[in-house]
Protein backbone atom coordinates (compact mmCIF):
# COMPACT_ATOMS: atom_id res chain seq x y z
CA UNK A 1 0.00 0.00 0.00
CA UNK A 2 1.56 3.35 -1.04
CA UNK A 3 2.05 6.35 1.19
CA UNK A 4 -0.85 8.38 -0.28
CA UNK A 5 -3.33 5.58 0.37
CA UNK A 6 -2.00 5.21 3.91
CA UNK A 7 -2.25 8.95 4.56
CA UNK A 8 -5.78 9.09 3.15
CA UNK A 9 -6.87 6.17 5.34
CA UNK A 10 -5.41 7.84 8.41
CA UNK A 11 -7.23 11.07 7.56
CA UNK A 12 -10.53 9.23 7.24
CA UNK A 13 -9.94 7.50 10.57
CA UNK A 14 -10.02 10.89 12.32
CA UNK A 15 -12.92 12.26 10.25
CA UNK A 16 -10.82 14.44 7.90
CA UNK A 17 -12.70 13.65 4.68
CA UNK A 18 -11.33 16.65 2.77
CA UNK A 19 -7.78 15.73 3.69
CA UNK A 20 -8.36 12.21 2.37
CA UNK A 21 -9.89 13.51 -0.85
CA UNK A 22 -6.87 15.72 -1.54
CA UNK A 23 -4.67 12.62 -1.61
CA UNK A 24 -6.78 10.28 -3.77
CA UNK A 25 -9.21 12.50 -5.72
CA UNK A 26 -7.48 11.92 -9.08
CA UNK A 27 -6.85 8.20 -8.71
CA UNK A 28 -9.11 5.39 -9.91
CA UNK A 29 -7.36 2.29 -8.56
CA UNK A 30 -9.51 0.11 -6.27
CA UNK A 31 -8.06 1.30 -2.90
CA UNK A 32 -8.43 4.94 -3.96
CA UNK A 33 -12.01 4.35 -5.14
CA UNK A 34 -12.86 2.80 -1.78
CA UNK A 35 -11.32 5.67 0.18
CA UNK A 36 -13.02 8.24 -2.02
CA UNK A 37 -16.32 6.48 -1.42
CA UNK A 38 -15.87 6.61 2.35
CA UNK A 39 -14.82 10.27 2.13
CA UNK A 40 -17.90 11.14 0.07
CA UNK A 41 -20.06 9.36 2.65
CA UNK A 42 -18.53 11.46 5.43
CA UNK A 43 -19.23 14.58 3.37
CA UNK A 44 -22.89 13.56 2.95
CA UNK A 45 -22.99 12.58 -0.73
CA UNK A 46 -24.32 9.09 -0.08
CA UNK A 47 -25.37 8.32 -3.66
CA UNK A 48 -21.89 9.04 -5.05
CA UNK A 49 -20.30 7.22 -2.12
CA UNK A 50 -22.34 4.09 -2.76
CA UNK A 51 -21.39 4.08 -6.46
CA UNK A 52 -17.68 4.48 -5.67
CA UNK A 53 -17.70 1.67 -3.11
CA UNK A 54 -19.56 -0.64 -5.47
CA UNK A 55 -16.99 0.08 -8.20
CA UNK A 56 -14.14 -0.56 -5.76
CA UNK A 57 -15.63 -3.89 -4.63
CA UNK A 58 -15.92 -5.05 -8.24
CA UNK A 59 -12.39 -3.86 -9.07
CA UNK A 60 -10.66 -5.81 -6.30
CA UNK A 61 -9.39 -9.17 -7.56
CA UNK A 62 -10.28 -12.62 -6.20
CA UNK A 63 -7.20 -12.60 -3.96
CA UNK A 64 -8.34 -9.38 -2.30
CA UNK A 65 -11.35 -10.80 -0.45
CA UNK A 66 -10.69 -8.74 2.67
CA UNK A 67 -10.65 -5.45 0.73
CA UNK A 68 -13.87 -6.42 -1.05
CA UNK A 69 -15.50 -7.35 2.26
CA UNK A 70 -14.52 -3.99 3.74
CA UNK A 71 -16.18 -2.23 0.79
CA UNK A 72 -19.35 -4.24 1.39
CA UNK A 73 -19.36 -3.26 5.07
CA UNK A 74 -18.91 0.41 4.15
CA UNK A 75 -21.74 0.13 1.60
CA UNK A 76 -23.96 -1.45 4.27
CA UNK A 77 -23.25 1.45 6.60
CA UNK A 78 -24.27 3.92 3.90
CA UNK A 79 -27.46 1.92 3.32
CA UNK A 80 -28.24 2.09 7.04
CA UNK A 81 -27.63 5.84 7.25
CA UNK A 82 -29.76 6.45 4.15
CA UNK A 83 -32.44 4.17 5.64
CA UNK A 84 -32.23 1.66 2.78
CA UNK A 85 -33.58 -1.26 4.80
CA UNK A 86 -33.95 -3.43 1.69
CA UNK A 87 -30.16 -3.70 1.38
CA UNK A 88 -29.30 -7.46 1.45
CA UNK A 89 -28.47 -8.62 4.97
CA UNK A 90 -26.79 -11.78 3.68
CA UNK A 91 -24.15 -9.71 1.88
CA UNK A 92 -23.18 -8.01 5.15
CA UNK A 93 -23.10 -11.30 7.05
CA UNK A 94 -20.94 -12.86 4.33
CA UNK A 95 -18.54 -9.93 4.50
CA UNK A 96 -18.41 -10.18 8.28
CA UNK A 97 -17.56 -13.88 8.16
CA UNK A 98 -14.81 -13.22 5.60
CA UNK A 99 -13.27 -10.53 7.78
CA UNK A 100 -13.48 -12.75 10.84
CA UNK A 101 -11.83 -15.69 9.09
CA UNK A 102 -9.03 -13.46 7.74
CA UNK A 103 -8.27 -12.01 11.17
CA UNK A 104 -9.70 -8.51 10.66
CA UNK A 105 -11.51 -8.50 13.98
CA UNK A 106 -12.02 -4.74 14.07
CA UNK A 107 -13.98 -4.53 10.81
CA UNK A 108 -15.79 -7.79 11.60
CA UNK A 109 -16.97 -6.23 14.86
CA UNK A 110 -17.98 -3.08 12.99
CA UNK A 111 -20.08 -5.22 10.62
CA UNK A 112 -21.75 -6.81 13.63
CA UNK A 113 -22.48 -3.33 15.01
CA UNK A 114 -24.22 -2.44 11.75
CA UNK A 115 -26.37 -5.58 11.99
CA UNK A 116 -27.35 -4.66 15.54
CA UNK A 117 -28.20 -1.07 14.58
CA UNK A 118 -30.42 -2.30 11.75
CA UNK A 119 -32.27 -4.65 14.12
CA UNK A 120 -32.79 -1.77 16.54
CA UNK A 121 -34.16 0.39 13.75
CA UNK A 122 -36.85 -2.17 12.87
CA UNK A 123 -37.62 -3.01 16.51
CA UNK A 124 -36.18 -6.55 16.73
CA UNK A 125 -34.80 -6.13 20.24
CA UNK A 126 -34.41 -9.82 21.11
CA UNK A 127 -32.26 -10.46 18.05
CA UNK A 128 -30.22 -7.30 18.70
CA UNK A 129 -29.57 -8.32 22.31
CA UNK A 130 -28.45 -11.78 21.21
CA UNK A 131 -25.92 -10.33 18.77
CA UNK A 132 -24.68 -7.88 21.40
CA UNK A 133 -24.12 -10.72 23.85
CA UNK A 134 -21.97 -12.54 21.27
CA UNK A 135 -19.87 -9.48 20.39
CA UNK A 136 -16.53 -8.84 22.11
CA UNK A 137 -15.93 -5.06 21.95
CA UNK A 138 -12.36 -5.23 23.34
CA UNK A 139 -10.56 -5.08 19.94
CA UNK A 140 -12.54 -2.08 18.76
CA UNK A 141 -10.80 1.27 18.29
CA UNK A 142 -12.40 4.31 19.99
CA UNK A 143 -14.64 5.28 17.05
CA UNK A 144 -16.05 1.77 16.64
CA UNK A 145 -16.31 1.39 20.42
CA UNK A 146 -18.49 4.49 20.53
CA UNK A 147 -20.79 2.91 17.94
CA UNK A 148 -20.97 -0.26 19.99
CA UNK A 149 -21.87 1.63 23.17
CA UNK A 150 -24.56 3.55 21.25
CA UNK A 151 -26.07 0.21 20.23
CA UNK A 152 -25.97 -0.98 23.85
CA UNK A 153 -27.67 2.25 24.93
CA UNK A 154 -30.27 1.89 22.19
CA UNK A 155 -31.32 -1.54 23.44
CA UNK A 156 -31.36 -0.37 27.06
CA UNK A 157 -33.50 2.67 26.22
CA UNK A 158 -36.05 0.57 24.35
CA UNK A 159 -36.12 -1.89 27.25
CA UNK A 160 -36.66 1.03 29.68
CA UNK A 161 -33.40 0.38 31.54
CA UNK A 162 -32.26 3.94 32.08
CA UNK A 163 -29.23 3.33 34.31
CA UNK A 164 -27.52 0.87 31.91
CA UNK A 165 -28.38 3.28 29.09
CA UNK A 166 -26.80 6.18 30.96
CA UNK A 167 -23.64 4.16 31.61
CA UNK A 168 -23.39 3.08 27.97
CA UNK A 169 -23.80 6.67 26.79
CA UNK A 170 -21.06 7.79 29.19
CA UNK A 171 -18.75 5.13 27.76
CA UNK A 172 -19.71 6.23 24.23
CA UNK A 173 -18.90 9.84 25.07
CA UNK A 174 -15.49 8.82 26.43
CA UNK A 175 -14.77 6.74 23.31
CA UNK A 176 -15.83 9.63 21.07
CA UNK A 177 -13.50 11.95 22.98
CA UNK A 178 -10.61 9.56 22.43
CA UNK A 179 -11.48 9.20 18.75
CA UNK A 180 -11.46 13.01 18.41
CA UNK A 181 -14.13 12.97 15.69
CA UNK A 182 -16.51 15.94 16.14
CA UNK A 183 -19.39 14.34 14.20
CA UNK A 184 -19.24 11.26 16.42
CA UNK A 185 -19.27 13.39 19.56
CA UNK A 186 -22.36 15.20 18.29
CA UNK A 187 -24.09 11.88 17.57
CA UNK A 188 -23.41 10.68 21.11
CA UNK A 189 -24.60 13.98 22.59
CA UNK A 190 -27.83 13.84 20.58
CA UNK A 191 -28.45 10.25 21.68
CA UNK A 192 -28.04 11.25 25.33
CA UNK A 193 -30.78 13.87 24.98
CA UNK A 194 -33.35 11.06 24.81
CA UNK A 195 -32.93 10.45 28.53
CA UNK A 196 -33.88 14.03 29.35
CA UNK A 197 -36.65 14.51 26.79
CA UNK A 198 -40.35 13.85 27.55
CA UNK A 199 -40.99 10.17 26.91
CA UNK A 200 -44.68 9.89 27.82
CA UNK A 201 -47.66 11.69 29.32
CA UNK A 202 -49.22 10.64 32.64
CA UNK A 203 -52.98 11.05 33.01
CA UNK A 204 -54.04 10.70 36.62
CA UNK A 205 -57.35 11.87 38.09
CA UNK A 206 -58.02 14.36 35.31
CA UNK A 207 -54.54 15.95 35.45
CA UNK A 208 -51.71 15.48 32.99
CA UNK A 209 -47.95 15.85 33.19
CA UNK A 210 -44.97 14.81 31.07
CA UNK A 211 -42.64 12.05 32.24
CA UNK A 212 -38.99 11.40 31.44
CA UNK A 213 -37.81 7.90 30.62
CA UNK A 214 -36.57 7.28 34.14
CA UNK A 215 -39.98 8.20 35.58
CA UNK A 216 -41.71 5.87 33.11
CA UNK A 217 -39.41 3.05 34.22
CA UNK A 218 -40.25 3.68 37.89
CA UNK A 219 -43.99 3.82 37.17
CA UNK A 220 -44.01 0.51 35.30
CA UNK A 221 -42.03 -1.15 38.09
CA UNK A 222 -44.55 -0.03 40.74
CA UNK A 223 -47.79 -1.77 41.75
CA UNK A 224 -49.91 0.87 40.01
CA UNK A 225 -52.47 -0.31 37.46
CA UNK A 226 -51.22 1.29 34.23
CA UNK A 227 -53.30 1.60 31.07
CA UNK A 228 -50.35 1.89 28.67
CA UNK A 229 -51.51 3.71 25.53
CA UNK A 230 -47.95 3.66 24.15
CA UNK A 231 -48.11 -0.11 23.68
CA UNK A 232 -51.87 -0.72 24.10
CA UNK A 233 -51.52 -2.98 27.12
CA UNK A 234 -52.85 -3.01 30.68
CA UNK A 235 -50.23 -3.85 33.27
CA UNK A 236 -49.36 -4.09 36.94
CA UNK A 237 -45.62 -4.65 37.38
CA UNK A 238 -44.63 -7.67 35.30
CA UNK A 239 -48.22 -8.85 34.76
CA UNK A 240 -49.35 -7.64 31.34
CA UNK A 241 -52.64 -7.95 29.46
CA UNK A 242 -52.04 -7.17 25.76
CA UNK A 243 -54.94 -5.42 24.04
CA UNK A 244 -53.23 -4.17 20.87
CA UNK A 245 -55.31 -6.52 18.73
CA UNK A 246 -58.52 -5.59 20.60
CA UNK A 247 -58.88 -1.82 20.13
CA UNK A 248 -62.45 -1.63 21.42
CA UNK A 249 -61.49 -3.22 24.73
CA UNK A 250 -58.49 -0.93 25.09
CA UNK A 251 -60.60 2.16 24.34
CA UNK A 252 -63.05 1.11 27.06
CA UNK A 253 -60.25 0.42 29.55
CA UNK A 254 -58.62 3.78 28.89
CA UNK A 255 -61.89 5.70 29.18
CA UNK A 256 -62.69 4.00 32.49
CA UNK A 257 -59.15 4.57 33.80
CA UNK A 258 -59.18 8.28 32.96
CA UNK A 259 -62.31 8.71 35.10
CA UNK A 260 -61.35 6.31 37.94
CA UNK A 261 -62.43 6.00 40.67
CA UNK A 262 -65.59 7.63 39.30
CA UNK A 263 -67.84 5.87 36.84
CA UNK A 264 -68.35 6.70 33.15
CA UNK A 265 -71.81 7.07 31.67
CA UNK A 266 -72.77 4.73 28.85
CA UNK A 267 -73.09 7.43 26.20
CA UNK A 268 -69.43 8.45 26.68
CA UNK A 269 -68.29 4.83 26.51
CA UNK A 270 -70.27 4.34 23.31
CA UNK A 271 -68.75 7.46 21.77
CA UNK A 272 -65.17 6.56 22.71
CA UNK A 273 -65.29 2.86 21.87
CA UNK A 274 -67.66 2.77 18.89
CA UNK A 275 -67.71 6.45 17.81
CA UNK A 276 -71.47 6.28 18.05
CA UNK A 277 -73.08 9.72 17.95
CA UNK A 278 -76.62 8.46 18.40
CA UNK A 279 -76.78 5.28 20.44
CA UNK A 280 -79.58 2.81 19.86
CA UNK A 281 -80.40 -0.52 21.45
CA UNK A 282 -77.92 -2.41 19.24
CA UNK A 283 -75.09 -0.17 20.46
CA UNK A 284 -76.07 -0.68 24.08
CA UNK A 285 -76.22 -4.44 23.57
CA UNK A 286 -72.78 -4.41 21.98
CA UNK A 287 -71.45 -2.33 24.88
CA UNK A 288 -72.66 -4.95 27.35
CA UNK A 289 -70.90 -7.67 25.34
CA UNK A 290 -67.62 -5.75 25.15
CA UNK A 291 -67.74 -4.84 28.86
CA UNK A 292 -68.12 -8.56 29.60
CA UNK A 293 -65.06 -9.30 27.50
CA UNK A 294 -63.10 -6.55 29.26
CA UNK A 295 -64.06 -8.01 32.66
CA UNK A 296 -62.70 -11.38 31.60
CA UNK A 297 -59.49 -9.91 30.19
CA UNK A 298 -58.75 -7.85 33.33
CA UNK A 299 -60.01 -10.36 35.88
CA UNK A 300 -56.59 -10.75 37.53
CA UNK A 301 -55.93 -7.00 37.71
CA UNK A 302 -59.20 -5.15 38.24
CA UNK A 303 -62.97 -5.37 38.31
CA UNK A 304 -65.34 -3.52 35.99
CA UNK A 305 -68.44 -2.69 38.05
CA UNK A 306 -71.82 -1.61 36.73
CA UNK A 307 -73.30 1.54 38.27
CA UNK A 308 -76.63 3.26 37.91
CA UNK A 309 -75.22 5.50 35.16
CA UNK A 310 -72.56 3.36 33.52
CA UNK A 311 -69.43 1.46 34.58
CA UNK A 312 -66.40 2.00 36.83
CA UNK A 313 -62.93 0.46 36.89
CA UNK A 314 -61.91 -0.81 40.36
CA UNK A 315 -58.32 -2.15 40.65
CA UNK A 316 -57.70 -5.02 43.05
CA UNK A 317 -56.10 -4.35 46.46
CA UNK A 318 -56.96 -0.64 46.26
CA UNK A 319 -54.23 0.11 43.73
CA UNK A 320 -53.98 3.45 42.03
CA UNK A 321 -54.85 3.55 38.32
CA UNK A 322 -53.28 5.85 35.73
CA UNK A 323 -53.05 6.20 31.95
CA UNK A 324 -49.66 6.35 30.25
CA UNK A 325 -50.00 8.04 26.86
CA UNK A 326 -47.53 9.24 24.21
CA UNK A 327 -46.30 12.85 24.63
CA UNK A 328 -48.27 13.84 21.54
CA UNK A 329 -51.26 11.88 20.31
CA UNK A 330 -52.34 12.22 16.73
CA UNK A 331 -53.00 10.03 13.74
CA UNK A 332 -49.89 8.39 12.27
CA UNK A 333 -47.85 9.29 15.38
CA UNK A 334 -45.55 6.26 14.97
CA UNK A 335 -44.70 7.36 11.43
CA UNK A 336 -43.80 10.84 12.67
CA UNK A 337 -41.70 9.32 15.46
CA UNK A 338 -39.51 7.52 12.92
CA UNK A 339 -39.16 10.59 10.71
CA UNK A 340 -38.20 12.69 13.74
CA UNK A 341 -34.66 11.25 13.61
CA UNK A 342 -33.87 13.80 10.90
CA UNK A 343 -33.00 11.23 8.23
CA UNK A 344 -34.74 10.81 4.90
CA UNK A 345 -36.75 7.58 4.60
CA UNK A 346 -38.26 5.72 1.69
CA UNK A 347 -41.84 4.54 2.11
CA UNK A 348 -40.60 0.95 1.79
CA UNK A 349 -38.16 1.41 4.68
CA UNK A 350 -40.90 2.94 6.83
CA UNK A 351 -43.16 -0.02 6.05
CA UNK A 352 -40.41 -2.46 7.09
CA UNK A 353 -39.69 -0.57 10.32
CA UNK A 354 -43.38 -0.38 11.28
CA UNK A 355 -44.36 -3.85 9.99
CA UNK A 356 -47.10 -2.31 7.86
CA UNK A 357 -48.01 -2.71 4.21
CA UNK A 358 -46.35 -0.24 1.81
CA UNK A 359 -49.77 0.98 0.64
CA UNK A 360 -50.86 1.75 4.21
CA UNK A 361 -47.67 3.73 4.79
CA UNK A 362 -48.03 5.57 1.49
CA UNK A 363 -51.59 6.64 2.29
CA UNK A 364 -50.46 7.89 5.70
CA UNK A 365 -47.56 9.81 4.15
CA UNK A 366 -49.88 11.43 1.62
CA UNK A 367 -52.18 12.54 4.44
CA UNK A 368 -49.27 13.92 6.47
CA UNK A 369 -47.86 15.70 3.42
CA UNK A 370 -51.23 17.35 2.77
CA UNK A 371 -51.25 18.52 6.39
CA UNK A 372 -47.75 19.96 5.98
CA UNK A 373 -46.20 17.66 8.58
CA UNK A 374 -43.82 15.82 6.23
CA UNK A 375 -42.22 16.59 2.90
CA UNK A 376 -40.60 14.57 0.14
CA UNK A 377 -37.95 14.93 -2.53
CA UNK A 378 -37.26 12.77 -5.57
CA UNK A 379 -39.64 10.68 -7.63
CA UNK A 380 -40.45 7.01 -8.02
CA UNK A 381 -38.14 4.67 -6.16
CA UNK A 382 -35.80 7.56 -5.37
CA UNK A 383 -38.48 9.42 -3.38
CA UNK A 384 -37.54 10.09 0.23
CA UNK A 385 -39.63 11.46 3.08
CA UNK A 386 -38.54 13.62 5.99
CA UNK A 387 -39.77 16.18 8.49
CA UNK A 388 -39.87 19.80 7.27
CA UNK A 389 -36.84 21.85 8.36
CA UNK A 390 -37.24 24.18 11.30
CA UNK A 391 -37.40 27.82 10.23
CA UNK A 392 -35.96 29.91 12.98
CA UNK A 393 -33.29 32.51 12.50
CA UNK A 394 -32.81 35.43 10.08
CA UNK A 395 -30.29 34.39 7.43
CA UNK A 396 -29.15 38.00 7.04
CA UNK A 397 -27.14 37.52 10.22
CA UNK A 398 -24.95 35.05 8.30
CA UNK A 399 -24.03 37.50 5.55
CA UNK A 400 -20.57 39.07 5.72
CA UNK A 401 -20.40 42.74 6.52
CA UNK A 402 -18.47 45.36 8.43
CA UNK A 403 -18.10 44.96 12.15
CA UNK A 404 -20.11 47.46 14.22
CA UNK A 405 -18.05 50.46 15.17
CA UNK A 406 -17.70 51.70 18.72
Amino acid sequence: MDSLITAAAQALAVGDALGAMKRVALRDDPPALALRGIAMAQLGDLIRAKALLKSAAHAFGPREAVARARCIVAEAEIALVSRDLTWPEKALEGARLTLERRGDRVNAAHARNLQIRRLLLIGHLDAAEKLLADLDPSPLPPAARAGHELAVAGVAIRRLRTEPARQALAHAAEAARKADIPALAVEVRDAAKVLEAPAARLIDGGTERLLQLQEVEALLASDTLVIDACRNVVRVGSEIVPLASRPVLFALARTLAEAAPSDVIRSILLARAFRARHADESHRARLRVEIGRLRAALANLAEVKATSHGFALMPHDGRAVVVLAPPVEEEHAFLLALLADGESWSSTALAIALSLSPRTVQRALDALETAGKVQFFGNGRARRWMMPPVVGFPTTLLLPGPLPSD
